[in-house]
């Protein structure tokens, strides 16, 4: 069942119309709405999206919720030009858990689910290519967690 929230909104009625258990919740806020989609769903969602005129991933980042349960959140930032809008979408993911990466969606999805994976350490099945992208190969932990360690000095970048 569609989140009242959210029920007057023509793109979240056609997502619940094609895919009825993809929303879990939902809300509107100042810039539009947000649609908490259930992980297993997300590529189908982005795919609808995709056909129904969101032509654009312009962004993917994450949010470390510790020491909440679940702790990480994944936000797609869609934008349609087609139609004027934009539409945020939440994924909510425990920690080891892992989500189908949308590249095959859109490719402009590759670097930013990389950054995201190298930051928060959310893996992304089935990307082309997840590597770090913003730290050193051999860096160990991801600096954007909340539990990661902020007194530095274990790296030194003398001989770079």
């Amino acid at each position: 069942m569609l989140p009242e929230a959210v029920s007057e909104n023509t793109t979240a009625v056609t997502i619940a119309q094609q895919l009825p258990s993809a929303i879990v919740d939902a809300q509107m806020t100042v810039d539009g709405p947000v649609l908490f989609i259930d992980p297993a769903q997300i590529v189908a969602v982005c795919r609808l999206l995709k056909d129904y005129g969101f032509e654009q991933v312009s962004g993917i980042t994450g949010v470390d919720w510790w020491p909440k349960h679940p702790r990480f959140e994944v936000i797609y930032l869609l934008r349609s030009f087609r139609n004027n809008q934009a539409l945020r979408l939440s994924v909510r993911l425990a920690e080891d858990e892992e989500i189908e990466s949308v590249c095959s969606v859109w490719r402009g999805a590759n670097w930013y689910e990389r950054e995201v994976f190298d930051l928060f350490g959310v893996r992304f099945r089935n990307h082309p290519n997840l590597e770090r992208i913003m730290m050193p190969a051999d860096w160990e932990g991801h600096p954007l967690r909340k539990d990661y360690p902020v007194h530095g000095g274990k790296y030194s970048y003398q001989d770079e």
